[in-house]
């Protein structure tokens, strides 16, 4: 069997196969519930939860599931941990709840949590699972945190707005501002905005990746000619 390396599970969860960025999946709350920084954090540490939960419990179960019932298997744990997560939140965190509204259950719905589910979980050990379901999920929800986080400061001139909601009364003073005399770009807190938001952060990570693979055949030859 070949020895896991969990350092490239974590960094392709972070970054080379980031869901939101690379694989494009889950893109509906992704667009929807990101127009402030608070919002994209509640549903992207939701997600990860559910994502962590649901990897670990179908990586545990794999030598028992027959091929031919494994997919309604998995929906149906993933549908478990998403009732278990919304009704934590609705106990715990009401007002964020109201807010995310229909967007938590449409957790079951993603489409990165089955395919994790399916292309990691199934074949692999816990361990390994777990880790893969928490690269993914911190790799979701720092998407969402950065596009959450953009528009916000864009189309409201704000950060934080809303911390109180998740972190408590203590959070209220956290909110940053432009000013009062910023008027915001409307356009970054609609639904286009969010769409160039996204175009413009794959943009900027295709960009870092050609850099690296542009300095990688260098550092190569480098090593070689020291080597000789």
């Amino acid at each position: 069997m070949a020895e896991i390396n969990y350092k490239q599970i974590t960094w392709d969860g972070l970054w080379n196969n980031n869901q939101a960025l690379v694989a494009l999946l889950g893109l509906c709350p992704l667009l929807a519930v990101t127009n402030t920084l608070i919002n994209g954090l509640g549903l992207g540490l939701a997600t990860m939860m559910v994502l962590l939960l649901s990897n670990l419990s179908v990586s545990a179960i794999r030598h028992w599931v027959r091929s031919e019932v494994r997919l309604p298997v998995f929906v149906l744990i993933i549908a478990s941990f998403v009732t278990a997560v919304e009704l934590l939140m609705n106990a715990y965190l009401h007002e964020l709840h109201k807010v995310l509204g229909i967007f938590i259950p449409l957790i079951v719905t993603n489409c990165a949590i089955i395919g994790r589910a399916e292309a990691f979980a199934s074949r692999n050990p816990m361990r390994a699972a777990a880790v893969d379901g928490l690269a993914m999920g911190l790799g979701f929800t720092l998407a969402l945190v950065a596009l959450g986080g953009m528009r916000e400061l864009i189309g409201q001139g704000t950060l934080f707005d809303g911390a109180d909601l998740m972190f408590g009364e203590a959070a209220a003073g956290w909110k940053l501002s432009l000013g009062e005399g910023y008027q915001g770009l409307l356009l970054a807190i609609l639904p286009p905005g969010a769409f160039i938001g996204l175009g413009l952060m794959i943009a900027l990570k295709n960009v870092i990746d050609r850099q690296i693979a542009q300095r990688q055949p260098q550092s190569s030859v480098a090593t070689k000619v020291v080597e000789a």
